[in-house]
């Protein structure tokens, strides 16, 4: 109905679990890593669990986009089903043609001769099945079964259970404890925590073509309060909201009408969630009422000696035990030797190496994967060609290829001060002077870096998204101004200049383009990332 109104090419608040609008949140990264993870392992199963509405369906949309042309995918979304139905199904959605006489035997005998083919000739088998806290437990001993189909390598079907939070507690039982053993990555999807709301909404809005702000950030909270980040909550929250504007001809959400569409929204568990407060406030008070009574007894008491006092029960609590000592030191670091250069690491060793660094792990180092298995943690690979000066202005491990006695390889540089540099190659770390590691570096060098929302590629005028307003976010940092956010940010002229002015700043081409280089030096300072650095942070004493 207001689509029109707003000039939007779309409904951006659908609750359709439509990829293209899927916001990823840190935790969806994270989230769609583990079921890259579980596809392309060497089988088993992933879980992946979260409430309601967190935008599980939805991920699992943008996963099997992602899914290579090799992988034969089953989807089951009806988890009502018997161990037989089960079977069944599979075969039907991988299209196995189905026995003459149905059976479990005839169903597995024919689903094993598939992926056996399948096996040969290259190809993976991925079973995904939705709200599978539904599933009795006989089906689940079923699935557990059917990973019994292996070669001497590796698990010929790979399966991921989709579910609520209930999933992870009916697999805890002690009679499910063998599927649970099988379990190779666990991720369980919370809501969005209150600094992720505007950038979901802004996000939403982008891409349903909308630029201009329509929900002011001064909202924020109660966006949070009414939706407990619940992405499907916030999506039905705003798209009242919005409708509630059309009707009253405004041009943004304000907190009359939000408070209204949260009413008709959320309507009775709004009421419930009100009733709980007052009851917790009713609480509160008469703890309150009774602790102020009791210091008034107390300080009215007489001040000469008490009479001994009678034994007192007290339920529900135990006597503290002393805290156990701590040691005199922390547990060291892994030595590091002060001798020649590390021998050279292979790109795989090197790349789990650099990986380590941001406390994240892979299936793989391989080289024609590593940057496809960071893009789902939210890092992108920079390749270049520096020097020590440039690599200590950015400020990021790195890796960098030499050339040690005849031998080509890379040593993952960690730390770099002064003239010393810390160097490793995923087995030792050694400090050496920098003097002798540039006589075997030639100057390459790759790093991981984490780019900012909405970022697809280098921005330049003309660009718009939630990239450029992080962009002039950034540069207004810069300035030391405090003037409040924006979403309608276009990259024009004036923006431009301001980025080739830093760019002078910092001794990087002063292009006016926002590549890799400026977005890194303009992250600095941004710590809520715990990005890993060259140079030690300063302590605090």
């Amino acid at each position: 109905m207001y689509t029109h109104h707003y000039g939007f090419s779309g409904l951006p608040f659908s609750i359709a679990p439509d990829p293209h609008f899927l916001f990823m949140s840190q935790q969806h990264r994270e989230a769609l890593a583990h079921l890259m993870y579980g596809a392309m392992s060497n089988g088993g199963f992933v879980l992946l669990t979260g409430e309601i509405g967190t935008g599980k369906t939805t991920l699992c949309r943008c996963f099997l986009q992602q899914l290579p042309a090799e992988c034969d995918v089953a989807l089951i979304f009806n988890p009502k089903l018997n161990a037989q139905e089960l079977l069944s199904t599979l075969c039907e959605e991988l299209h196995i043609p189905l026995p003459d006489t149905p059976g479990s035997k005839e169903y597995l005998d024919r689903i094993n001769r598939y992926l056996l083919d399948s096996h040969a000739r290259g190809r993976t088998t991925l079973v995904i099945i939705d709200e599978a806290q539904n599933l009795d437990d006989d089906v689940l001993e079923q699935i557990r079964l059917l990973t019994n189909l292996e070669t001497d390598q590796r698990k010929l079907l790979h399966i991921a259970l989709l579910g609520q939070p209930e999933l992870r507690d009916k697999l805890a039982q002690p009679s499910l404890r063998q599927l649970s053993q099988r379990i190779v990555s666990r991720y369980h999807l919370g809501p969005l925590p209150p600094a992720e709301i505007a950038d979901y909404i802004h996000h939403r809005l982008a891409i349903a073509d909308c630029s201009r702000s329509l929900f002011p950030d001064k909202l924020t909270p109660l966006l949070h309060r009414y939706s407990g980040g619940i992405p499907r909550k916030l999506n039905l929250l705003c798209d009242r909201a919005l409708l509630g504007c059309y009707v009253q001809g405004k041009s943004e959400v304000d907190k009359a009408t939000l408070r209204t569409a949260a009413s008709e929204v959320f309507g009775p568990e709004l009421r419930h969630r009100r009733g709980q407060k007052l009851l917790t406030a009713g609480a509160l008070l008469v703890s309150a009422t009774a602790l102020a009574s009791t210091l008034l007894l107390y300080r009215q008491a007489p001040t000469t000696a008490p009479a001994p006092a009678r034994p007192v029960a007290v339920v529900g609590t135990a006597p503290k035990a002393p805290p156990a000592p701590r040691p005199a030191t922390a547990t060291p670091p892994a030595p590091v030797t002060a001798d020649s250069l590390p021998a050279p690491a292979a790109a795989p060793a090197a790349n789990l190496a650099l990986l380590q660094q941001w406390q994240l792990s892979a299936g793989s180092g391989a080289a024609d994967e590593f940057c496809q298995q960071v893009a789902l943690a939210g890092l992108a690979c920079l390749h270049g060609r520096g020097d020590l000066a440039l690599l200590q202005q950015l400020n990021l491990p790195a890796l960098l290829h030499v050339q040690i006695a005849g031998e080509d390889g890379y040593l993952l540089l960690e730390q770099l001060q002064q003239e010393q540099a810390i160097l490793g190659n995923g087995q030792e770390r050694r400090r050496v002077p920098t003097r002798l590691l540039q006589t075997a570096w030639d100057g390459n060098y790759q790093l991981l870096w984490r780019p900012p929302p909405g970022y697809l590629g280098p921005m330049s005028q003309g660009s718009r998204g939630l990239g450029v307003t992080w962009l002039w976010q950034r540069l207004e940092r810069q300035a030391g101004s405090s003037a409040p956010k924006r979403w309608d940010v276009i990259f024009d002229k004036q923006l431009e200049q301001r980025l080739r002015e830093f760019q002078q700043r910092m001794g990087v081409p002063a292009d006016g383009i926002a590549g890799p280089l400026t977005l890194i030096l303009l992250a600095h300072g941004d710590d809520s990332r715990d990005a890993p650095q060259l140079t030690l942070r300063p302590t605090s004493a």
